[in-house]
């Protein structure tokens, strides 16, 4: 499976950039799924549904299934989180999967970086960076995208995973 990330600090345009990449990509006839990585504790249950009610009566997992999507919900309890390549297995095959977030991880990725958060820059120390997205002019040793030129962007991921 072919995956390509998408790192950087809060605010700097992760998440816009998948969103139009996804539709670029998939516009282009290519299927891609998408793989995001939460720092904060998230629910896609809500409190009161049955399928919450099952999670919360201690059900390991839940699959929640209805004629336009399914969901399955796994309760970690104690256990650790587990790793990207895990997730990744549990994912269909698809051409291309984007990962946003996990920016310690090894795979090929691409920085998105805004000027006004004055974030450090991850290319700096990370060579799985192969290339960065902003808003600015940066000076860096691999290409350096406008964060809005999601073409070009697109061009480079495809290009660099051999699709």
């Amino acid at each position: 499976m072919r995956i390509y990330g998408v790192v950087g600090y809060k605010n700097a345009g992760k998440t816009g950039l998948m969103e139009r990449l996804v539709t670029e990509i998939t516009g282009r006839g290519f299927t891609v799924s998408t793989l995001k990585h939460a720092h904060h504790v998230f629910d896609v249950d809500q409190p009161g549904k049955d399928s919450h009610r099952h999670r919360t009566a201690g059900a390991h997992q839940v699959l929640l299934a209805s004629r336009v999507r399914w969901a399955l919900m796994t309760e970690l309890r104690e256990n650790d989180e587990p790793p990207l390549a895990d997730l990744l297995d549990r994912l269909d095959q698809v051409d291309l999967v984007l990962v946003e977030g996990y920016k310690r991880d090894t795979h090929p990725k691409i920085e998105a970086y805004r000027a006004e958060t004055k974030n450090p820059i991850l290319a700096h120390e990370d060579q799985t960076v192969r290339a960065m997205a902003s808003d600015t002019s940066v000076d860096l040793d691999r290409p350096v995208f406008d964060l809005n030129d999601t073409k070009a962007i697109a061009d480079f991921i495809l290009a660099e995973v051999g699709l």
